[in-house]
């Protein structure tokens, strides 16, 4: 028996009447194919946000935490991690046993599932509940970070996570809407992201909940829904102090979704996507569609599936190009079934990674039918492209080998903190694939669903990582607390939600865990982390990166591909470390190779150089790398290292050593740089700043000098030239300023004034030009490079004069109205001919008028506590930041005006226009 929907809200209605219980016994035979398939909100306005729990109110703890007793804050990056303390409880009620069962669709062995206890821990606070009067509270948007609007603390052991306060209890309150329509219907809470310990409560009923914060996650709401009612949605998070080595963020950062479905549909994430045999000439397209019946009758199901071409805008365009056969399922009440197909297509469009290929994707639309009704429909966006890593050859993508020319990014957007912004996003991997970076790994966690869909369009390569330690720990409350019970659920979580995303090319297991230290104990970890990844996803290899096991160790082993982190150039070779208890290693390429002569190798992580941007100190290290101290190149009291870009932390190395031993040893399929950008927390070597000073480009998104130096290499074929220091240095005069040139070509002469200070030419692994013993004098330094005896590029600096005005430069002028997109617009502080003065520190006071908002300011400057949502900022360098967005849906012109005492004020126009 079937209804029609315009019966349904009366239906609803009685049994409303009857009670939600009794409602939740509907039949999908009584509804189903009316109501649309598949609903899927998100769930960005509307939520009330406050920091603490209520007063009075009893602990709402996950678990009992260690007592931290003295801070690690300052703690040496490659220090060995620690045995985990072992916790008596105390007799403290905890959600454990409540929140535990929200793992139990992603623990393999039935047995070891959780059952949930009896009752709703929490249930009789009155903030979970709907009459709770939350008016007082702030209104968010979300994404929401809380944490990054600051203040910074400038006491204290703080730097390691940013010193942003981000740990704490913090409620989110929402109302559903619920319509009585959905009387019958399957209604999910799905979370892109939440730091952390995120517990929820649905109209004062205990969900569920997951610890990780960087896990994407689903809760089943539909057990607690009030079709037809005020449905109360209460969200607590509890980020622990000391839980980081970076900052992570805080709140509801990531997106957060309602699900909506019929009780019988395609499971999460439960689309799998392969394409096993791959050619010019055609390609197969193998799919497994998951099907999760939540109804009380066995159903048999029809799975169907046709396949779109996209555009580059990621857009379905053109008949279908494949099609599926339709396949017959049968799934038990309560239960789960598996349908299988494979398709053909003809001179497929490959997905490869730019410059050397093109990201053509695909669509797989799918649509479940019962009786002859469509009852759910989901589209899986893939890409076509074999992938194959060789221990001599390296990665080979769709048969062409290609070197990985990587970096490694955390997850913050600078000055936007954590909360994930596409634009922002974007922009990052704009200015490094401009750089010529080809991959990211994404360090040392899941990232946002949504990066990977711009690394799938833009044809970037991604190591996809999981955890920053298992079960010994590098912080007192990080996630080793929770590893025995989640280590499972959150590594299958990430699988399955990413592994049909192309640019993936390989899972990492961990990141220097200390488990390198802990022999077979810890290689066991590996293996069964190993066999996890190979469970969910059998076509791409394992890696973990190792900072301190050696070939001949057990945990190597355990892993597909090799993944060294500084061990190849070797760490701590100078003679200064000899007799230290610090990690001290000469260079592995070789050793591994021959131990294991079948895996591949690259390097995980490279360099850990350190430079802030336009800041020079003199003298210049004559050596082509130096570890970092006051008078090498660091300055402890200013907290800034020398842009020169040939100092790194102690067991770093600068980028020309880096290149020296990857071209010494060509079967290394290529690195990631520690770091992209620069990112907040971890400030090495300077613990009381708030940011990194590792980036290739600086927090703000302006390159150091660095960035030409990587540009040069891993764009031979660009004409480029660069050279550094500025020259701008009036209490120089006579005194020697060493001047270094990047370019991609293999020879330079420079001129100071028209007068040659000689042509050198690049030697053997060497990747700079040096003249060490110019003498400065004001005016212009020129430089003219060659290759292969021919003209290449050429690019000059000169001595700036006094500042005289502003300049704004936006990197977008027109811009959505929709309250996420967003332009950057640098300002430079110039002399009277439109230089940028290089030194200038002016305070810059930025306004905006029209329908938008200065989101953050920022320069760059890893000692700068001024806070982010500041609209007065000093320049650095002669250069600072503005973030602008449209508010939405009200388009019109933005101007933006920057002011400084002294200097006439200036302006930018925007234009924001709705969405069409």
């Amino acid at each position: 028996m079937l209804i029609t929907s315009r019966f349904l809200p009366v239906l609803a209605a009685l049994l409303m009447t009857a009670g939600p219980a009794w409602a939740q016994r509907l039949t999908p035979d009584l509804v189903h194919e009316r109501l649309a398939p598949r609903e899927r909100i998100e769930l960005a306005s509307g939520w009330r946000f406050q920091l603490g729990d209520p007063p009075g109110a009893a602990p709402l703890m996950y678990d009992v935490r260690p007592e931290v007793r003295q801070s690690a804050d300052g703690k040496v990056a490659d220090a060995r991690p620690e045995a985990a303390e072992q916790v008596q409880a105390r007799g403290e009620a905890v959600l454990k046993p409540w929140v535990l069962p929200s793992a139990n669709a992603f623990i393999g062995d039935a047995s070891r599932r959780h059952q949930r206890p009896a009752g709703h821990p929490g249930g009789d606070l009155g903030i979970v509940q709907a009459g709770f009067d939350d008016s007082g509270w702030q209104a968010v948007t979300l994404p929401h970070d809380w944490a990054i609007a600051g203040p910074f603390l400038a006491d204290g052991p703080h730097g390691g996570m940013g010193r942003l306060k981000s740990w704490g209890a913090a409620w989110y309150r929402r109302k559903l809407d619920i319509p009585a329509t959905d009387v019958g219907r399957a209604i999910f809470l799905d979370v892109d992201g939440a730091m952390s310990y995120a517990t929820v409560w649905l109209n004062g009923k205990l969900v569920g909940g997951w610890p990780y914060g960087y896990s994407s996650f689903r809760l089943d709401l539909t057990p607690y829904v009030k079709p037809g009612s005020e449905n109360q949605l209460a969200i607590r998070l509890d980020n622990p102090p000391e839980s980081a080595r970076w900052y992570p963020g805080a709140g509801l950062y990531r997106k957060v979704w309602l699900v909506k479905t019929d009780p019988v549909h395609v499971g999460q994430w439960g689309t799998l996507v392969r394409t096993p045999d791959v050619s010019a000439a055609s390609a197969t397209v193998a799919l497994d569609v998951t099907v999760d019946n939540q109804g009380q009758r066995a159903v048999r199901i029809d799975v169907a599936t046709e396949v779109f071409a996209l555009d580059e805008q990621g857009r379905a365009q053109g008949p279908a190009v494949a099609r599926i056969v339709r396949a017959g399922v049968a799934v038990a009440a309560g239960g789960h079934g598996l349908a299988s197909g494979t398709a053909r297509i003809a001179k497929p469009r490959l997905w490869g990674p730019r410059p050397q290929q093109q990201p053509n994707r695909y669509v797989a639309v799918t649509q479940l039918s019962r009786d002859g009704h469509v009852v759910d429909r989901v589209e899986t966006r893939f890409g076509i492209r074999s992938l194959r890593f060789d221990a001599d050859a390296g990665l080979l993508v769709n048969g062409q080998p290609v070197r990985l020319n990587g970096v490694n990014n955390h997850h913050d957007l600078g000055s936007l903190g954590a909360a994930f912004n596409l634009r922002a996003a974007e922009r990052q991997l704009e200015i490094l694939q401009a750089m010529g970076a080809n991959a990211i790994r994404m360090s040392h966690n899941p990232p946002d669903p949504a990066l990977l869909e711009l690394t799938d369009r833009m044809g970037l390569l991604v190591i996809d990582e999981i955890f920053d330690s298992w079960e010994r720990k590098k912080t007192p409350l990080d996630f080793h607390l929770i590893f025995p019970d989640w280590h499972e659920p959150d590594l299958r979580a990430m699988l399955r939600r990413d592994r049909n995303h192309p640019s993936i090319m390989m899972w990492s297991i961990g990141n220097e865990v200390g488990e390198q230290y802990t022999g077979a104990e810890g290689a066991a970890i590996a293996h069964e982390l190993h066999r996890i990844a190979h469970e969910e996803d059998p076509t791409r290899p394992t890696t973990t990166a190792m900072n301190y096991a050696k070939s001949d160790m057990p945990l190597p082993a355990e892993v597909d591909v090799i993944g060294l982190n500084y061990q190849g150039e070797g760490i701590r070779q100078d003679a200064e470390f000899e007799g230290t208890d610090r990690i001290r290693t000469p260079p592995q390429y070789p050793l591994f190779h021959a131990k294991f002569p079948s895996k591949p190798i690259f390097s995980s992580e490279t360099a850990s150089a350190f430079s802030s941007r336009g800041v020079y100190l003199f003298p210049v290290a004559p050596a082509n790398s130096s570890i970092t101290r006051d008078g090498r190149g660091g300055d402890s009291t200013t907290r800034q290292v020398s842009g020169y870009e040939l100092y790194a932390v102690d067991f770093g190395s600068s980028a020309d050593k880096v290149f020296a031993s990857l071209d010494r040893h060509p079967f290394v399929a290529g690195e990631f740089v520690w770091t992209g950008f620069d990112y907040l927390g971890e400030p090495t070597p300077y613990y009381a700043s708030r940011s990194s000073y590792s980036g290739i480009v600086d927090l703000a998104g302006f390159p150091k000098d660095r960035y030409w130096l990587y540009q040069s290499r891993w764009r031979p074929d660009l004409p480029m030239a660069h050279l550094l220091p500025h020259w701008t240095w009036p209490e120089r005069v006579g005194q020697v300023t060493p001047v270094h040139a990047f370019t991609s070509g293999d020879e330079a002469e420079l001129f100071l004034n028209g007068r040659s200070l000689g042509r050198r030419k690049k030697g053997a692994f060497e990747y700079r030009l040096r003249w060490d013993d110019v003498v400065y004098e004001p005016g212009e330094l020129k430089l003219v490079t060659y290759r292969d005896g021919k003209p290449w590029a050429t690019t000059s600096v000169v001595t700036a004069g006094t500042a005289a005005g502003l300049a704004l430069e936006a990197d977008r002028t027109d811009i959505a109205a929709d309250g996420r997109d967003l332009s950057f617009v640098m300002l430079r502080v110039v002399d009277a001919q439109g230089r940028t003065v290089p030194r200038a520190d002016t305070r810059i006071r930025f306004s905006l008028d029209g329908p938008g908002d200065i989101v953050a300011t920022d320069n760059g400057d890893a000692t700068s506590f001024e806070p982010f949502p500041s609209t007065t900022r000093k320049a650095f360098s002669g250069q600072a930041l503005a973030i602008v967005r449209g508010r939405p849906g009200a388009g019109g012109t933005l101007t933006l005006r920057a002011e400084a005492d002294g200097f006439a004020p200036t302006r930018l126009t925007l234009q924001t226009r709705s969405p069409r």
